[in-house]
């Protein structure tokens, strides 16, 4: 099995291309300046981008800036330095990456960066509609601070709810192994569909009938 290889996304042409992933899986545009600001990390099979994510290790974060000034005002985490934050955007993993060996390769790439950012807290925000990501984000253990409506001005675009929250550099590494029993339990589903698809060609009817 070939093994991702990732380095730093930095020419106009990348980060282009690397936005347009984004907008097409998320539908949302993230703003170019904010690009350029983050460290874009993308993932390559033969010298294809097949993956890769957005490290932001200094404000302003898009994560805080959609939510409500009342929310800040009333929750303590605010009052925290902000260059003691980070925050992770742009996730995307693409179709040929598609062995647990392969994702997990990701996200422990991910989880390194994280790691070796040497940022106390780590923000993360996505469509409160999203299960996927929710799930997710729910390995690290994260607090919740908003889930609502996005505090927009004119010319900003997210999603109709997003959910804020975080979680520390060192609780997201030291539940590595949530995310690979994630992974095993993913795989392990996909072998028991295809045993069921191949049974129900074999016998021509559907499994369910027989049951």
């Amino acid at each position: 099995m070939e093994a991702i290889k990732f380095r730093v996304i930095e020419s106009e042409t990348e980060i282009e291309k690397y936005i347009e992933k984004i907008e097409s899986q998320t539908g949302v545009r993230l703003p170019p300046l904010y690009a350029h600001s983050s460290k874009i990390v993308g993932g390559f099979l033969q010298n294809k981008l097949v993956a890769g994510y957005m490290l932001v290790t200094k404000p302003s974060f898009r994560s805080l800036l959609f939510v409500p000034d009342s929310i800040k005002a009333a929750h303590s985490f605010f009052s925290n330095d902000q260059y003691e934050m980070m925050e992770v955007n742009g996730v995307w993993i693409g179709p040929a990456v598609k062995t647990p060996k392969m994702q997990f390769q990701f996200w422990m790439k991910l989880l390194t960066d994280i790691f070796m950012s040497k940022k106390k807290y780590l923000l993360l925000m996505s469509d409160a509609r999203n299960k996927n990501i929710e799930h997710i984000h729910s390995l690290a253990n994260p607090e919740i601070l908003y889930e609502g409506s996005p505090n927009l001005m004119a010319s900003d675009k997210s999603h109709a709810t997003i959910r804020v929250g975080y979680t520390t550099r060192w609780r997201a590494v030291m539940n590595v192994p949530k995310y690979w029993f994630e992974l095993k339990k993913r795989e392990q589903r996909a072998k028991n569909f295809e045993r069921k698809r191949n049974l129900e060609r074999a016998l021509g009817i559907s499994v369910e009938q027989i049951q």
